[in-house]
């Protein structure tokens, strides 16, 4: 398990300077066209959405007021904190802030290849064989499953498809303690069956734990 904290993590600004993005993890490393992406964007000012072809995407409010997202005929869907939303890359939303910046998790896989589902955690996290994984510590602290630093709010863990599914996953440490936790599963015939699964280009929904 590789171990982040966000507020160490490279800032990128955005070219229209309404906001920056703080990379988590892109699959294969240094590879040109990504197969999965995980990171975390403060969103500064109303504006548009970057289009990704052949990306679906999971977003997911962290801290602020909230965010409108609109496309035409395609979404209008206003977004709370720690409300999980999937929609197509193809789509260019715009975002209008609800009370000022916000801070999202953003996840991005590409179709076909591979699947992301996000969902909110407060219990002990088992990571599937041959998935990879992020989780991003909302509240408390969490024990990592590796033996590392115990991540608290801001901090998190990734994991490669390749790593195997550790023996021990991410478990609550403290009372209250929080995640979201990103599954994202190769797509293929041989995949694991699961249900609920965010990311579709056909339709936008919403995931959440019940």
């Amino acid at each position: 398990m590789q171990h982040y904290d966000v507020e160490t993590l490279a800032v990128g600004r955005w070219r229209n300077g309404g906001g920056a993005t703080r990379e988590i993890a892109s699959r294969p490393s240094g590879a040109g066209e990504f197969e999965w992406r995980a990171s975390v964007a403060d969103i500064e000012r109303d504006g548009p959405f970057s289009a990704f072809p052949g990306v679906d995407r999971t977003f997911t409010v962290l801290s602020g007021d909230g965010v409108r997202l609109t496309a035409p005929g395609a979404l209008d869907r206003t977004v709370g904190a720690e409300e999980p939303l999937a929609f197509p890359g193809e789509l260019e939303p715009a975002a209008a802030l609800r009370g000022g910046a916000c801070r999202v998790l953003n996840l991005m896989v590409r179709r076909g290849r591979w699947t992301v589902r996000v969902e909110r955690v407060t219990g002990p996290v088992v990571p599937p064989r041959g998935h990879a994984g992020v989780l991003h510590v909302l509240r408390g602290r969490w024990r990592a499953g590796d033996g590392g630093p115990a991540p608290a709010a801001g901090q998190g863990v990734w994991w490669d498809a390749g790593d195997g599914a550790p023996g021990r996953g991410p478990v609550p440490l403290s009372p209250g303690a929080v995640a979201l936790w990103a599954d994202l599963a190769p797509s293929g015939p041989d995949r694991p069956a699961r249900g609920g699964q965010a990311g579709s280009s056909s339709m936008v929904s919403s995931t959440r734990s019940a």
